[in-house]
């Protein structure tokens, strides 16, 4: 066991535990446990959103990503990066100008029905566990790697304190967790790469040069085709990382936490900043692991290469930066499943529960205590999945979550706002085919079944070719809604539909967070 990482790793540890008792004193009614009461502003969300983007899969799993397969890793810092202008000029405003607290209130502002509801709180919560698991398979190994536990037990620590965090400390704990963390991160990753930059002379040129012959790829290392040889999965990858920011629930909550939609769409710009500049510095860190750590050593440590970022550390800096850094991916991770036990608890409680079940006369006490025991529910089926995938890679496993979001939440956000004759049919179908369809192409897929045991979850030849269903299902989903809006008898209501065009671009007559 390394000593001074696991000191480090208690020291974050008690500052979450700090910032949660501190924000525990502060959750009493719904609206501060969904959405911290709207305090917070620009910067701080931004930064609070960038701490929340900035995943295991961003520092662990692209890392390694880079490191193993070269410009293809690369393909995941692109797209997850361009993915927020879609968010910045599509949903950010609109968003906050309808919802409340969830992404289903924004569909009901148009549509209120409670299948509306039931539905989009069935997608947000499946999104939400399969982004979990990529965060708690990232963990294990990290936990494991430093302190020698079985990835089982670290798999159920990090449940464990995600868990706490949520129950006690709501949103508040949520974003004040992800600002430390997003500044951390910022702080390892500049360092590191500050590191590397100096064994290439500080030169692009030079670094770029070695690169070709520093790997068993050789000069392919720099060009694409390492890891994605079908045309499609790339483009099948790239289709659901752009698109899929804007309809995963953990990031898309988020817009709730601030008064109003001027300063929803300052967080974007604030958050996109922190984040571009980020997926920058994985280019160091993915050609440094290569370069220093070694393939051989990455595999060996991690066979989908989820270590590569911790071994760089230690090469360049020994068992301090080691221990730095892999407190930091540490408390990365705990930042990410907070928010997204946060989301998935917040869609049952408010969405199914209040709504639904009670019919919207839940008090504010039993909706606080219906999300809390829906947080501990979550955490559960998320851990029990995660000790299933514990070989693969994490940025892989979240890209299999923006596709689900792309093909389910996605095409029903854009048609609310846009399109005039939507229905509720429409929204239904769209969300339920875009969910189911890239969920069994994910269960048909190479992810699951390999004909090499131990290379996925289970023995056996893949019914398809694509690692990534984005390019089938996407389009499925915004089919499937238009075809159930277009055959439905039901007719849209004209009125609503100016209503809500008028509050999404303009936000009159929307106010904060109602308790209710």
């Amino acid at each position: 066991m390394n000593a001074l990482a696991f000191s480090l790793f208690l020291v974050i540890v008690g500052l979450t535990l700090v910032i949660t008792y501190l924000a525990s004193k502060r959750t009493k009614t719904s609206s501060d446990f969904y959405t911290a009461d709207g305090s917070l502003t620009g910067l701080q969300n931004g930064m609070a959103i960038a701490g929340d983007y900035m995943s295991a899969a961003s520092f662990l799993g692209i890392a390694g990503m880079v490191a193993l397969s070269g410009f293809d890793g690369f393909f995941y810092s692109i797209g997850f990066l361009v993915a927020y202008l879609v968010v910045l000029y599509v949903v950010a405003e609109p968003l906050r100008n309808l919802g409340k607290y969830t992404m289903a209130d924004m569909i009901a502002a148009r549509f209120d029905q409670k299948k509306v509801r039931g539905v989009a709180a069935l997608n947000t919560i499946t999104i939400s566990i399969f982004y979990m698991i990529a965060q708690l398979v990232g963990a294990g190994a990290l936990i494991h790697l430093l302190l020698g536990i079985d990835y089982v037990y670290s798999v159920l620590i990090v449940g464990v304190l995600m868990t706490i965090y949520v129950v006690f400390g709501g949103m508040t704990a949520t974003s004040w967790v992800q600002i430390a963390k997003a500044i951390l991160l910022m702080i390892g990753t500049f360092i590191i790469s500050v590191i590397v930059f100096a064994k290439f002379d500080f030169s692009i040129v030079k670094m770029f040069s070695e690169m070709k012959t520093a790997t068993p790829l050789g000069e392919g290392f720099l060009n694409p085709g390492n890891k994605f040889t079908n045309p499609l999965d790339m483009i099948s990858l790239n289709l659901a990382l752009v698109l899929g920011t804007a309809g995963l629930p953990h990031i898309l909550i988020r817009f709730f936490t601030v008064r109003d939609a001027i300063t929803a769409r300052k967080s974007v710009i604030y958050a996109t900043w922190i984040i571009g500049a980020f997926y920058i510095m994985t280019i160091f860190l993915g050609f440094g692991a290569a370069a220093f750590v070694g393939y051989d050593e990455i595999v060996a440590a991690n066979a989908a290469g989820n270590m590569a970022a911790p071994l760089l550390a230690q090469v360049l800096g020994g068992d301090f930066l080691f221990a730095f850094v892999s407190a930091v991916a540490f408390a990365t991770i705990l930042a990410v499943v907070a928010g997204l036990v946060l989301s998935a608890a917040s869609a049952f409680a408010h969405d199914f529960y209040s709504h639904i079940v009670r019919r919207g006369e839940a008090t504010e006490k039993e909706q606080v205590v219906a999300a809390r025991w829906a947080s501990i529910g979550v955490s559960i089926v998320s851990i029990i999945l995660a000790l299933f995938a514990q070989n693969m890679n994490v940025a892989f496993l979240v890209a299999l979550a923006f596709a689900v979001a792309a093909s389910a939440n996605l095409p029903i956000i854009l048609f609310t706002i846009f399109w005039k004759r939507f229905n509720t049919t429409g929204a239904v179908t769209g969300m339920l085919v875009g969910l189911l369809s890239s969920l069994i192409l994910v269960a048909i897929s190479p992810n699951v079944w390999s004909p090499e045991a131990g290379a996925a979850i289970f023995v056996g030849e893949p019914l398809i070719t694509l690692t990534n269903p984005g390019i089938i299902s996407i389009p499925l989903g915004f089919l499937a809604a238009i075809i159930g809006t277009l055959v439905s008898s039901e007719k849209a209501d004209a009125k609503k539909f100016d209503e809500v065009l008028v509050k999404a671009n303009t936000g009159m007559g929307i106010q904060g967070p109602v308790k209710h």
